[in-house]
Parts: C-alpha cells; structure tokens; sequence
C-alpha cells in the first residue's frame, strides 16, 4: 500500500475514510499474522501501516467534531 498523508486523506469523503481505514485493518492484520509465522521482509511495513490507521481515525474524529 501507498503511503497516504494527511492532506490526501482529508479530500476523501467519510464513507472513503472508512472503506480505507477497514483495507488498512485487514492489511495491518495479514503482516502481523505473516510476520509471527514465518518473519516480515520489511517490518517497516507494519509500523507505516499502523501510523496510516491512526491518521485516519484522527482525521475521522476531527470530522466528527467539527460536525456537532
């Protein structure tokens, strides 16, 4: 997966946010499991990975909050 920034990720809409933040999951969780099995050929991988997700819920929040 591409690295995604912050300032891509706030032009997409709720619903893009949300599909992402679940394709980010199922990833993050497929380099974890590959990762205890047999090693990571790029543990970077999974910290980037982890970082996107949280930019995400981040950015979801914020929407959240500005919408009340």
């Amino acid at each position: 997966m591409v690295i995604l920034r912050s300032k891509e990720l706030r032009n997409l809409s709720p619903t893009d946010l949300e599909a992402k933040l679940n394709e980010l999951h199922a990833e993050y969780n497929t380099l974890i499991s590959k990762g205890s099995v047999s090693g990571v050929d790029n543990p970077g991988k999974i910290r980037e990975t982890r970082r996107t997700i949280a930019r995400v819920l981040t950015i979801i929040n914020e929407n959240k909050q500005q919408g009340e």
